[in-house]
C-alpha cells in the first residue's frame, strides 16, 4: 500500500473485507494491519524469492524461507496515525513518483541530494510528491552488503547475532523491492489516473480515476485471483548484479513502464475481486509479483557476494 498519502484514499469499502479483527490486547489506537500488495502479496514474493536461492548460500539463510516471508511485510505493520513520528519517519519510503523528478534525480549520490533537487525544481513538499523508494531500496542493500562483512569476521555467538540482523535487513529489502514491483508506487497516478495534485497529466484513454484502485488491485483482486503457483510460474531466470544501484533504477523503472498497461487492464476487466478474473489480469498481477520476487533474489545473492567475496 503507498505510503505518505491520505491514507483513508487508500482502502476502499471492498477491502474491509480483508481487515483481520484486531487482536486481544492490542494497543488502544492502533487500528488493525490490513492485507497490502496485500500482505498476501507481499508473503507469496518473498516465499517465491526465498525458495530459489543458490545452494551454496550459508544455511542460516536459505533456511530461514519461513521468517523471510513474514517479515515482508513487515513495513506496513509500522503505520499508526498515533506514533506520528515513527509513521512518518518511514511513509515516504514506499514510492516514488517518477513524473515529478527533476532530469537526473535519480543519479543523486544520496536521498538528502536528491532531496535538494527536489526543493530546487520547486516541489511544494518534495518527501510527498516524490518519495524515496528508490533511494532506500539502494540503502538496505548496501547495509546488507555491511552486514555480510561483518559475519565474515564474527565467529560464535556474535556471528549468530549478525545472522539475526542480516534477516531482519533481508526481509525488510524485500518490502520494498516487492513494493517497486506495483507500477501503483512508481506514478503520480498511485490511485486512479492523476491522483496526485502536484501534476495533471491528459487522460485520452479514459482510465479510471476512481479513488479505490490502489487498494481493489493489490490487496482485494490478489487476495481473491492470485496464489502461490501463480507467482511461481512466472519467476525469472537468477540474473548476477554487477551494479546494484543500476539493477535496482532499472527494476523501478521497468515497472514504471507498466503503469498504462495497468491501467488499460482495469478498463478493460476491472480487476474486480468478486468476480471471476480474467486470465490477463491475473497474468499481470502474477508477473509483477514475480518480478519483484526475481529481483529480490538476485539482489539478497548480490549482497552475500559482495560483502563476502564469495565467488559467482
Amino acid at each position: 500500500m503507498t505510503a505518505g498519502r491520505t491514507a483513508a484514499s487508500l482502502v476502499p469499502s471492498i477491502v474491509l473485507a480483508f481487515v483481520p479483527t484486531l487482536a486481544p490486547g492490542l494497543a488502544p489506537g492502533l487500528a488493525p494491519t490490513a492485507e497490502r500488495w496485500g500482505e498476501k502479496g507481499h508473503e507469496m514474493a518473498a516465499h517465491a524469492a526465498a525458495t530459489r536461492l543458490p545452494t551454496d548460500m550459508p544455511l542460516f539463510f536459505r533456511a530461514s524461507v519461513a521468517q523471510l516471508t513474514y517479515l515482508n511485510p513487515e513495513p506496513d505493520r509500522w503505520r499508526s496515525r498515533d506514533l506520528v513520528e515513527m509513521d512518518q519517519a518511514f511513509s515516504y519510503d514506499h514510492y516514488t513518483d517518477y513524473e515529478n523528478l527533476p532530469t537526473g534525480a535519480l543519479e543523486a549520490p544520496d536521498r538528502w541530494e536528491f532531496l535538494a533537487l527536489l526543493y530546487d525544481a520547486g516541489l511544494e513538499k518534495p518527501e510527498r510528491d516524490a518519495g524515496f523508494l528508490v533511494f532506500h531500496m539502494i540503502e538496505l542493500y548496501q547495509r546488507l552488503v555491511t552486514e555480510w562483512r561483518l559475519w565474515s569476521d564474527a565467529t560464535g555467538a556474535e556471528r549468530r547475532f549478525i545472522e539475526q540482523r542480516i534477516l531482519n535487513d533481508a526481509g525488510t529489502l524485500g518490502h520494498y523491492v516487492t513494493d517497486a514491483s506495483q507500477p501503483h508506487h512508481t506514478t503520480i497516478h498511485f490511485n486512479g489516473w492523476n491522483a496526485s495534485g502536484a501534476r495533471q497529466v491528459s487522460n485520452p484513454e479514459g482510465f479510471t480515476e476512481e479513488r479505490d484502485f490502489h487498494g481493489r488491485f493489490e490487496t482485494a483482486f490478489v487476495g481473491a485471483a492470485v496464489d502461490q503457483p501463480d507467482v511461481d510460474a512466472a519467476m525469472r531466470p537468477a540474473r548476477p548484479v554487477d551494479d546494484a544501484r543500476a539493477f535496482i533504477i532499472e527494476h523501478f523503472m521497468e515497472s514504471h513502464g507498466e503503469v498504462e498497461q495497468l491501467y488499460r487492464l482495469e478498463l478493460q476487466h476491472g480487476f474486480q475481486p468478486f468476480e471471476p478474473p480474467h486470465p490477463d489480469e491475473v497474468a499481470f498481477a502474477a508477473e509483477r509479483l514475480a518480478a519483484g520476487a526475481s529481483a529480490l533474489r538476485d539482489l539478497w545473492v548480490a549482497a552475500w557476494r559482495e560483502g563476502t567475496g564469495a565467488v559467482n
